[in-house]
């Protein structure tokens, strides 16, 4: 029970073995854990809410393959909502730990089965996530996305080698876990653009087989966000297929680069930051990540129209930062705690002298291919807006909560904190990103023009 496209990517995923996905998928959950986990028993791991969505059938599908059951259910209280802490992650593994020979099947959207995976992973086990909305790609991805004292980063943990996904269950979830799902994925549109640039420069080639995974379901499982905001069942199933192999791409990479660009670096900072977390539900990756959609698709379209005709290498490699005036600024602008942990990030990708001189040289000689590689690609930011928009999901800063001082200074924080070569990184090698951000932020910028959100 696996669509084809999901079957295909399974046989090149380095961690997940088995999918199932479609109609009644629940039912095959315990076929799929007796086939993966011979011997085993299951602890199911819950919340109310997603065991109200799926438990029942998931429970009765593994008493029928006749697995030995740990204990009866671990479920977790539905209110207030799980929030995605290490202290639940503890809870978890410490309640699974004197459990021997036990495999979670945790019944999860996004934050439980980040939990689940994490819990499992410390304890050296595998585990199973039943998916109850298509509300993210990390179900079939590695790393946990996990606070510690409000301090939110991805920790490494291996994917699920099982994931049931059953349209039905995933199409009754709440409308902002659907929405939340779409923010989540457009981004892989800019993220697209970020890995033509940098095939273009020899930094990181695209593997057109990886790319395919991700590129290939994107457009269709973007085209109708009024469709998905009223529950529509074919297009839930577009969007979860997408999402699945979005984190299966992952796998056969082993890496986030074909799913994830500068539009995601814009969650990190703020998730980094705490932002949203005390909120109920907390603030979802997915709502910010399509906030940062926008502003990485605004970048683009104002660095696609530069032409680079009159760039002076000398200039732009004599006022390049050292590397102390970079970590100063990174020290001034982000968090102790943020800084430490990104200063080797992007000191890893800093050239100056000769190197950036050669990579300027470079941008310039390839910056027309650039431009006909990337402009197909790429949505406009109105577009990304309007989409996020029709799909009830927030389309401004300002319903995520996002100050609009902190989000035009985000904008020189999300640079500083990783090593992948994006768009972000093409302007500050030209000596240019301080221009374009200050350009989309003037009166007749786009920002500038978007102080408010759109009715």
């Amino acid at each position: 029970m696996m669509d084809s496209l999901i079957q295909q990517a399974v046989t090149t995923a380095t961690q997940t073995r088995a999918i199932a996905f479609g109609e009644d998928a629940l039912a095959a959950t315990g076929e799929l854990f007796a086939a993966q986990f011979p011997g085993s028993r299951v602890l199911v791991v819950a919340d109310e809410n997603t065991f109200a969505a799926a438990g029942d059938p998931v429970v009765a599908s593994l008493h029928r393959a006749r697995i030995d059951f740990a204990e009866p259910p671990f479920v977790f209280p539905g209110k207030p909502i799980l929030y995605s802490s290490y202290d639940n992650v503890e809870v978890l593994r410490e309640h699974l730990r004197p459990l021997a020979n036990t495999v979670v099947c945790s019944i999860a959207s996004g934050t439980l089965n980040d939990i689940a995976k994490l819990a499992s992973a410390e304890l050296g086990r595998p585990y199973l996530n039943v998916c109850t909305a298509a509300s993210v790609d990390g179900y079939a991805s590695f790393g946990a996305s996990i606070a510690v004292e409000g301090f939110k980063i991805t920790r490494d943990c291996d994917a699920p080698v099982a994931i049931v996904a059953d349209i039905d269950v995933m199409a009754a979830a709440p409308a902002r876990l659907t929405a939340t799902g779409f923010g989540d994925l457009i981004e892989k549109v800019p993220a697209g653009a970020d890995w033509i640039l940098a095939d273009e420069l020899g930094i990181e080639p695209i593997d057109p087989y990886v790319w395919g995974l991700v590129q290939g379901t994107l457009r269709d499982a973007l085209a109708h966000p009024e469709k998905l905001a009223l529950g529509d069942r074919d297009e839930i199933a577009k969007l979860a297929e997408a999402n699945i192999m979005s984190g299966l791409s992952m796998q056969a990479m082993e890496s986030s680069r074909p799913a994830s660009g500068a539009g995601h670096q814009f969650s990190h900072v703020w998730e980094m930051e705490g932002h949203g977390l005390d909120w109920d539900p907390p603030l979802s990756h997915g709502f910010k990540v399509g906030i940062g959609t926008i502003a990485s698709c605004a970048i683009w379209e104002a660095t696609l129209a530069l032409t680079l005709d009159d760039v002076d290498v000398d200039a732009v490699v004599a006022a390049a930062p050292s590397e102390e005036e970079l970590e100063r600024r990174c020290r001034q602008l982000l968090k102790p705690l943020i800084a430490d942990a990104s200063l080797p990030q992007i000191l890893a990708k800093h050239l100056t002298g000769d190197a950036l001189r050669a990579r300027v040289e470079l941008i310039i000689a390839r910056w027309p291919e650039v431009r006909r590689r990337c402009a197909p690609q790429l949505l406009p930011p109105q577009e990304i807006m309007d989409r996020l928009r029709a799909v009830g999901a927030p389309h401004h800063p300002s319903l995520i909560g996002m100050e609009w001082e902190r989000f035009r200074v985000t904008h020189f924080k999300v640079p500083l904190i990783r090593s992948r070569y994006t768009v972000l990184d093409v302007l500050t090698d030209l000596g240019m990103f301080e221009d374009v951000v200050e350009g989309l932020f003037a009166p007749d910028g786009f920002w500038g023009r978007h102080t408010t959100p759109e009715v």
